[in-house]
């Protein structure tokens, strides 16, 4: 039962992570005319295919082809013309591949500024920040400095998962409002004696 509350746990904490997207399409509009633009805010080339679909809209015939947007960079990937006089409807389709192809068109890119890149830990962390945590802002404020992927969570805006654990410290309902302390779960184990940062990096060095 504690191993499946901590797996949901984890699930919870990475879920959003997983979901995102190396590649954001930008929109830029000048008269009749909108220009897609592939910004690539990550360290790694990728390949690029934009497909759009749509009506009152004219945009060439040729087929599709992948772009290479390079690490950090913007790359105008196509152009679309609205017909005058009518409501034009429109979507695209985004195709990203990371396996560079010599068939991919080379198009001229602008480089852009993007955040430090992040760093992935050896293992997975959590903070779950107590009501009273007289450390937590500086634990929290020291990994987001270092740039480490890490998602914390105020257990006072999040019950259910306070409930939870609650029943993996098997501690009675709101016992964890009066502790002082972050509790973290660092790799899968709970951790509720860490009080700084230095501490965190110890047992992430740990086998």
């Amino acid at each position: 039962m504690l191993k499946k509350l901590l797996l949901i746990l984890c699930f919870l904490a990475f879920k959003i992570q997983a979901q995102e997207k190396p590649i954001r399409i930008v929109e830029e509009k000048k008269a009749n005319k909108v220009s897609f633009y592939a910004f690539n805010e990550s360290y790694t080339d990728y390949d690029v295919k934009l497909v759009i679909t749509g009506s009152n809209i004219k945009q060439s015939q040729a087929k599709p082809r992948f772009v290479r947007v390079p690490a950090t960079s913007k790359v105008l990937i196509k152009n679309i013309f609205l017909l005058r006089g009518k409501t034009p409807s429109y979507k695209y389709q985004l195709e990203i591949n990371d396996s560079l192809s010599k068939r991919a068109l080379k198009r001229p890119f602008t480089l852009i500024k993007v955040p430090p890149k992040k760093i992935k830990p050896r293992k997975p962390i959590v903070v779950y920040v107590t009501n009273n945590c007289a450390s937590c802002d500086s634990i929290v404020g020291k990994l987001t400095a270092a740039n480490y992927i890490f998602t914390s969570h105020k257990l006072k805006e999040n019950p259910e998962i306070q409930k939870q654990l609650e029943r993996i410290l098997a501690k009675p309902e709101s016992a964890l409002d009066s502790v002082n302390t972050p509790i973290l779960n660092i790799g899968g184990r709970i951790y509720t004696w860490i009080e700084k940062y230095e501490q965190v990096l110890e047992e992430l060095d740990k086998e």
